[in-house]
């Protein structure tokens, strides 16, 4: 019964709009508790506290529902239209992460996962329990996906398939159905650098392993306070999140199409620019950013980011934006006006 009821769960979930749904079981990544471990006792996790906090769920995903008997992994494409890395070579413009660019992922994805996860529930009856996750809680995805045969966790540490690249979110379906697993996906990076040359702050202490006290993406949404000065020169113009070692990876070619309209990026973020967005107030920021994951980093955090892009882009004409911040009521940002200035004062 369960391989007739997977089969048809597959069939439901791309009908949904997933490219790919495979099934792991709650223990099947044994290795992911001292992996954690390990990053956090190096203190890669930098701020991100709720890391060391709940590493007994996120290391062990059968005890976080230990009545679970499988878990249901699917993938979801936002894979850009357009080279990502392209904004980089534009000083006035903003870089926005891909996945920033349209509706929050985390409601798209969700309101997907449970149209799927009500359908088995209709389908297997009173058998069936779900709990459904779209990384919002301790729920290692990628290594669970792995075991699942989605992916492999490449060298970036990010999940790459060799039939939709890496541009997938991951969405969890644990469930009290005994299903048919897949077989773990085997790694093909091979020899393969590519995502570990480009990063702009050399965050990879080596291959599969990321310090992301100096990743971009890290400092750019994670991090409060003042980014340390040698960090925020190799920023350039990326202000929310970094696509460099996503975009560079060869397995794109097989990329698929984001369906989803709502997870294209919306023209305004698309071509932000950097003078309009750094005059952003508290309503300002709430407006533009509605319904985006951007919404959550706040505008102190925001205009900060924004403001160090200022000082990397060596344009004269937006110090008078930069100046117009240096007595901002946040210090954070004040600081980094001040910076900007001097960046520009120099340039």
């Amino acid at each position: 019964m369960s391989s007739t009821l997977k089969s048809k769960l597959v069939a439901k979930a791309l009908d949904e709009g997933f490219i790919a749904c495979r099934i792991c079981r709650p223990d099947a990544v044994p290795e992911v508790p001292a992996r954690l471990e390990a990053f956090v006792a190096a203190g890669y996790h930098g701020q991100m506290n709720w890391m060391a906090e709940r590493m007994a769920w996120r290391g062990n995903p059968a005890a976080l529902w230990p009545e679970a008997r499988s878990v249901i992994m699917l993938a979801e494409s936002y894979t850009p239209a357009h080279d990502p890395l392209e904004v980089l070579a534009y000083p006035e413009r903003a870089a926005i992460s891909v996945y920033a660019q349209g509706r929050d992922y985390h409601d798209v994805v969700k309101k997907r996962l449970k149209r799927v996860a009500r359908w088995l529930i209709a389908e297997a009856g009173d058998a069936a329990q779900v709990k459904v996750f779209v990384d919002t809680a301790p729920v290692p995805e990628k290594a669970l996906g792995a075991a699942a045969g989605l992916g492999w966790q490449g060298k970036h540490t990010n999940l790459v398939s060799r039939e939709w690249g890496n541009w997938a979110f991951l969405g969890a379906i644990f469930t009290t159905l005994d299903l048919v697993p897949d077989a773990a996906e085997v790694d093909h990076c091979g020899s393969c650098r590519a995502c570990l040359d480009i990063c702009p702050t050399a965050a990879f202490v080596a291959p599969y392993q990321l310090d992301a006290r100096k990743c971009i993406s890290y400092l750019t949404i994670e991090y409060t306070g003042a980014i340390p000065i040698n960090l925020r020169k190799r920023m350039g113009n990326r202000i929310y999140g970094c696509d460099d070692c996503l975009a560079v990876c060869p397995w794109n070619k097989f990329a698929v199409a984001a369906r989803d309209i709502r997870l294209h990026p919306r023209p305004e973020l698309a071509n932000a620019r950097l003078a309009e967005l750094a005059q952003l107030d508290d309503t300002g920021f709430r407006m533009l950013f509605s319904g985006s994951p951007i919404k959550r980093i706040g505008r102190d955090r925001f205009v900060r980011n924004v403001l160090y892009a200022i000082g990397n882009s060596s344009l004269p004409e937006l110090r008078g934006v930069a100046v117009g911040l240096t007595g901002d009521t946040d210090p954070v940002v004040a600081e980094a006006a001040r910076w900007a200035v001097a960046q520009l004062d120099v340039a």
